[in-house]
């Protein structure tokens, strides 16, 4: 691509669905496990700029764990163009969460890996709970337990967003076939009508690494090929953890090689418009 952004720069109402923000100024939970730098709206309305993004999805790290109260302050500056998801558990009360609906908030985070503030024996409670408010629950775990959690998952009465391609994590031994059983079952998910999958933050699971990141890829085309309907795309912005985050070109080449021309304005615009209420 010539410049960052160029192909969506006229494509109006493009939606970034996962970012975090960061301060000192806020405590961190006891049990957080990442602790990155402190970055603030003004930071991220550059990225916008340079992407030409004009709606986002603030998502409420790992690092707060229950205590909303930095992706909340960041939501009212950002104003009508924001949406977010929090952290809540199964002792929330419906009090707060209709507090939390009233400032954008659409979905309920579950991060079932290190640092996560909230459990599996929550979900089913927090999904009965948010029901009523037509939430989601946003998923990211290793990829690797999909099967496993198929039953479990595709119960739910509430829509449900995976992270991360899945997030299909190599074992310990080594890399693992990526296409298999778990793959599978996340596309049985989507096509079954119970998920929707955010093509984002390939880093987090990829073997093969930069700047092509080919093993997650061939599970993100795959995936746009086959649903472009249940498809999100997210910059994952500030990149937490990363020692070499990906840059505003290197985020445009990926969803340039990873979505064609004819599903972008679906999976930028469309399917986020009506996910995360934008269009209403």
């Amino acid at each position: 691509m010539a410049q960052p952004g160029a192909d969506q720069r006229p494509m109006a109402g493009i939606c970034d669905t996962h970012i975090h923000f960061y301060s000192s100024r806020y405590p961190a939970s006891p049990d957080s496990v990442l602790f990155p730098p402190d970055v603030t709206v003004g930071d991220y309305r550059a990225v916008q700029q340079v992407l030409g993004l004009e709606r986002v999805v603030v998502v409420q790290p790992t690092t707060y764990g229950l205590d909303n109260s930095c992706q909340l302050d960041a939501m009212a500056q950002l104003g009508p163009a924001a949406r977010g998801v929090m952290v809540v558990n199964a002792a929330t009360p419906s009090s707060e969460l209709e507090r939390l609906d009233r400032l954008g908030v659409r979905g309920a985070r579950f991060h079932m890996l290190a640092g996560g503030a909230v459990g599996w024996d929550d979900l089913e409670p927090v999904a009965a709970a948010i029901e009523p408010l037509g939430w989601h629950i946003q998923l990211q775990l290793n990829g690797r337990e999909l099967a496993d959690r198929f039953d479990r998952i595709s119960a739910l009465p509430v829509k449900v967003v995976v992270d991360h391609v899945g997030r299909f994590m190599p074992p310990p031994a080594g890399p693992a076939p990526l296409i298999d059983a778990n793959f599978e079952a996340l596309c049985r998910l989507v096509d079954h009508g119970r998920a929707w999958v955010k093509i984002s933050a390939p880093y987090e699971s990829s073997v093969e690494g930069p700047p092509d990141y080919g093993d997650v890829a061939a599970l993100a085309r795959r995936l746009v090929a086959e649903f472009p309907e249940r498809m999100l795309w997210a910059t994952n912005w500030p990149h937490p953890g990363q020692a070499d985050p990906p840059s505003e070109t290197d985020l445009s080449n990926l969803l340039a090689a990873w979505i064609p021309a004819e599903h972008r304005r679906r999976i930028l615009v469309d399917n986020p418009a009506g996910l995360y209420g934008f269009d209403r």
